[in-house]
This record gives structure tokens, sequence and C-alpha cells, in this order.
């Protein structure tokens, strides 16, 4: 059995060069200060690089897939790294960019649609449903290590660009850290579900489509919430990211509510 997909399954979408370009040139922008609206060119290099790594996020899963022996992985586009082409383009894409703007939550997304059938062995299961977060990650660190290795200082010339890149590491913590809950519905769940009983699985399986719901609804509750964001925060603080960092990145994000130094 070949697990190779055809070029033309493989190459990447223009939408996703589109995404990346616009996170390029908005951070270029926040960076030298090129654009009128820092708050708007912050909003777009955090929406598009929000959207880069759900692609990812994506591509992570599908590509695990095809090689765990899925092959119908590539006629369905997955490999494009093209948004539109997720079974649930809502839930792997729009429902998450609204809670980021509305909430400033990386909430996880929907996911590809896996043939499940094809795939033997947990491990290969567990896998798949793990490479997800993982990609959630490695993008985070990729964020945070500018901190870490102190080519970023934070002060008032440069706290834009700092902030911003600080809001997205913090979403891509919070999205990982969800994904990863035992709940079905999410990954996590999907690591360990190969590793339940049957009867388990079964009981367990009507709740998969209102994981997603509960978690939010759970995160409403202002103890837990205050909890849950507090251990994020010492995440990234982890990484040499300052206090409060995240929260002026979300406040220059809020183009529409006016520069945060001039409030």
């Amino acid at each position: 059995m070949t697990t190779a997909a055809t070029r033309s399954e493989r190459q990447i979408s223009p939408i996703f060069l589109g995404l990346v370009a616009i996170m390029a040139v908005s951070g270029w922008a926040v960076w030298t200060d090129f654009s009128t609206s820092t708050g708007f060119a912050v909003f777009l290099f955090v929406v598009s690089g929000w959207v880069v790594s759900l692609c990812l996020h994506e591509y992570a899963h599908a590509r695990t897939a095809l090689h765990g022996g899925d092959i119908s992985i590539g006629a369905k586009g997955y490999l494009t790294l093209n948004p539109l082409k997720y079974t649930h383009a809502l839930l792997s894409v729009v429902l998450p960019v609204i809670f980021v703007i509305l909430g400033g939550i990386g909430l996880p997304g929907g996911a590809v649609f896996i043939e499940r059938g094809r795939i033997r062995g947990r491990w290969k299961h567990s896998l798949i449903s793990a490479a997800g977060p993982l990609t959630n990650v490695l993008f985070a660190i990729a964020l945070m290590l500018p901190f870490t290795l102190g080519v970023i200082t934070l002060d008032r010339t440069n706290a834009p660009l700092a902030s911003a890149l600080a809001f997205l590491a913090m979403l891509q913590v919070t999205a990982a850290i969800l994904n990863l809950l035992p709940v079905p519905g999410l990954d996590g769940y999907g690591v360990i579900e190969p590793w339940l009983s049957y009867r388990t699985r079964r009981q367990l399986e009507p709740f998969g489509q209102f994981g997603l719901l509960a978690v939010f609804g759970v995160l409403w509750i202002p103890e837990v919430n205050a909890a849950f964001f507090g251990f994020i925060d010492s995440v990234t603080a982890a990484f040499g990211i300052p206090d409060g960092l995240s929260g002026l990145g979300y406040a220059f994000f809020q183009f529409w509510k006016g520069d945060p130094f001039s409030q």
C-alpha cells in the first residue's frame, strides 16, 4: 500500500501563501511603525498568524494520518493547507477567529475527516490526534524564543510588536492545552481513546459533539478562568515574556477601542 500523494494533492494552496504574506507584511508594518493604524496592523498580524497556525494544526493531523495508512487524505485536499478544504470550515477557522476577537481565547477548532478504519495500531491513532496540538506547541515556542534569547527587549518603541508576539504565543499555548484535555471531541481524548475499552468508547461517543462547548462553558466560571489563565501566564513567563504583555497585545489587537497608550 502506498501512502504517497500526488503532486497536485501536495501543492500548497495560494490561500495559505496569502495568509503567510499578510502575516509577514503586517508584522513588518508593526515593527517599522509603517501603518497609520498600529492596532489594525496588530489585528491583521494576529488573525493571519492564528489562521496559519490552524492550517498547520490540521495539516499535522492529515499528514500523520497519511503516513498512518489513510491514503484518502490527499484527495480531500488536506495536504494543501487550504482552510476551505476542511470538513468543518466553520468550526476549524471561523469560530476560533471569533473567539479570539470576542474574548482573546485560543479555542481549538474542528478537525479534518480521517478514515480511521484504514489505520492499524493504537499508537498510530494516538499520534494522529496528538500531532495537531503538538504543532501549536512548536508554534508557541517559535514565537516565545525571541523573548527567551533576549532578542526582544521591551520598551515603548517596540511594545506593539512585542505584545503582538506575546498575544499570539498566548493563543498558541491556550489552544495546545485546551486541545490536549481528555474531553470527548478534543484531540486529548483522541490520544487516549484507542486505549479505552469498546464499552467506554461507546458510552462517551455521544458527548463528542458537545465537548468543545462544555470546555468553553466551564471557562466562563470566574474561578476556573482565573486559574486557567494564571497557569497560561506562568508558562509564558517561563519563556521570558513579561507579565501583562499578552494583555497589552490584546489591547492593541482591539484597534476599534483606540490606542491603549492614549487611554
